[in-house]
This record gives structure tokens, sequence and C-alpha cells, in this order.
């Protein structure tokens, strides 16, 4: 059992309608330092996420009609929550996505930041008029929330990715439904109970554990009811949402996999390009979209630069990153190595 000051925010169960829903399938967590199983987290399948998005949809005309000062203070209670919360929300991270519990807590807050900022951008939601092409005309923008929106999340980031996405979402009137990685759900019920105490009306923030990712991502891509999809993960999956999204023409955002070179010319400064390419290469252990995925030097310094690297890698502590000290942790399981 993890050790938190909190220990209710550690939930196992998905969070629909305002409702904490239990059922017989499962799938199991773990953490990828220990290789220990953290708990069994509701395995909520396509049924499940229909009807949760039908309650969305009706939420979602209630909460449409909510002033943007009215959306601010969930928000803002949200955020503060957050920020109490952050290191029992840093110790779920870690347990179950292996970054070292200092990063942990940078992402719980970073995260918060997004609640923070649109918190107060719900209430600047401007129109605009346009002048017109003719004398009797006026062109007049009305901004209003597209509806219910789906979200796939990575297990890189398994607060912030979320915290980014429903913000804004929230902000200007529409319900979210958050689908999390199965490898990482946790830190998503986490931030469920929260909105909950923050008093976010039922049906406003839902999610939805599951493990199959391919069913998940293909109801919400073909239900009408959904009007929009945001996903960041890997460029394979993004043409396929795409493609299952073009049949409704439905609104997508996509953040895809990176292609990060890291280039060293003998003019730069080797000491400052060294600190530089392991913060590119070592955040997270690599495991970012960011992070350099190949490193290229001229010549001349070759030999200089490379040294300096083994040198700054070989200082590198790994381990689990709930202990003190350790820079690296582990890899998110078997498959990444």
């Amino acid at each position: 059992m993890l050790k938190l000051n909190d220990p209710s925010l550690l939930e196992t169960r998905a969070y629909l309608n305002g409702n904490w829903v239990a059922a017989d399938k499962t799938f199991a967590v773990y953490n990828p330092a220990t290789g220990k199983k953290i708990a069994d987290v509701v395995d909520i399948e396509t049924t499940g996420l229909k009807k949760v998005i039908d309650q969305a949809h009706e939420a979602q005309k209630t909460w449409r009609t909510y002033t943007g000062k009215e959306r601010a203070v969930y928000l803002r209670r949200w955020f503060d929550l957050m920020v109490e919360n952050a290191d029992d929300l840093a110790v779920i991270l870690t347990a179950e996505m292996g970054k070292p519990l200092a990063e942990a807590k940078g992402e719980v807050l970073y995260g918060a930041s997004f609640v923070e900022w649109f918190s107060e951008e719900a209430k600047r939601v401007y129109g605009d008029i346009i002048p017109g092409h003719q004398r009797d005309k006026r062109i007049m923008v009305l901004k209003q929330p597209v509806g219910v929106v789906g979200s796939i999340t990575p297990w890189n980031f398994p607060n912030a990715m979320i915290a980014r996405k429903v913000a804004p979402a929230l902000a200007v009137g529409c319900t979210f439904i958050a689908r999390p990685a199965e490898l990482t759900p946790l830190s998503a019920t986490a931030m469920a109970v929260l909105a909950q105490r923050a008093g976010i009306p039922a049906g406003i923030f839902n999610v939805v554990p599951s493990s199959d990712a391919s069913a998940a991502g293909q109801e919400m891509c073909a239900n009408d009811k959904v009007s929009k999809i945001t996903f960041t993960g890997s460029t394979r999956v993004g043409k396929i949402l795409m493609r299952q999204c073009a049949e409704g023409i439905k609104k997508i955002s996509l953040e895809l996999g990176g292609n990060a070179p890291f280039i060293v010319f003998d003019d730069a400064d080797i000491d400052a390009a060294i600190e530089g390419a392991m913060i590119a290469k070592f955040r997270n252990n690599g495991q970012t979209c960011v992070c350099a995925n190949r490193i290229y030097v001229q010549a001349s310094i070759y030999n200089e630069f490379a040294d300096k690297l083994a040198a700054r890698t070989a200082e590198i502590k790994t381990g689990n990153g709930m202990d003190e000290g350790v820079i690296a942790g582990p890899l998110i399981n078997q498959q990444r190595w």
C-alpha cells in the first residue's frame, strides 16, 4: 500500500456521471520499479463507455449555460485541491509510472497550472464584431462549446496530459471523458476524486479506465454524441483516430510522436552542450516525445564531447523513483527495454 497522507486518493473505480462505479472486470496496475502490483482497477467496456457518453451529452446541456465566472469557481477550487494534495498525487504518479518523486511533483504542479490558467480564462472567452462587407451588414462571431470531448492520453505524463486537455474544455462549457492509459490510470482517478471534492457537477468530468484502448478509441470516434477527440500519443495511433473521425467529420486535435535530433557544432560551448544533452535525453528517463533520439556532433569535437557525455551519464543514479537521489527511474515496462 502506498504511503499517502490521504489514502482515499488511491481510487480504483471509474468516475462516471458523478458516481464511483465498480465492476467485476478489472486490470492490474504495476509499479515498474518493483514489479509489484499497486491495485486492480475497474475495466470499463464499450457498453459502459456508451452510457457515460450519453450522460455527458445530457450534462453538457446544462453546463454550457453556466457563466464563465461560475465555471471558473469550480476550476479554481480544483486547482487549489491539486496543489494542496501535490505530494500524494506525486507518490501515486511515481508508483504507477516510475519517474523520480521530485519530477513527479513537478508534473503535478505543471498540470495544476493549466487548471489555474483556464479558470481565469473562462471569464474571458470573447466573441468578435467584424467590419461588414456592406453598409447594412454586421458580422458577429459568438464562441460556443463544441459539446462532449473525449480524450486519450499516454502513460508518460499521466497527470499533466489530462489536465491540459480537460481544463480548457471545462472552462468553455464542454463536458469531458478521459480514457487514461491502462498503465497509469490511478493519477486520473485521483484527479477525479479532487474534482468531485471541488464540487464539479455530475457528468462534467468522467474517468473511464479501460484495458482495451482500441475499442474505447473507436467508440469515442464513432459515437455522434462525442463532438471532439483530443489525443496525445504515437503517430501510428493518431492516423487511426484521424481515419475513424473522418467518417463523421469529427473535430480532432493530435499531438503525435516527436523526431528530435540533438546537434552540436564545433563553435558550441561544449560544457553547456553536455548539460543540454542530459536534459534533452534523460528527462523522464528518455520517455517523452521531445527527448533527443539521436545526437550529431561535429567531427573536430567528437571525442571531447563523447568523453564528457560518458562521464556525466556515469553520474546518473538510477533506481526506484521513491528513493532519495534517484535521477532516472525505470522504463515503464519490458516492451520499452
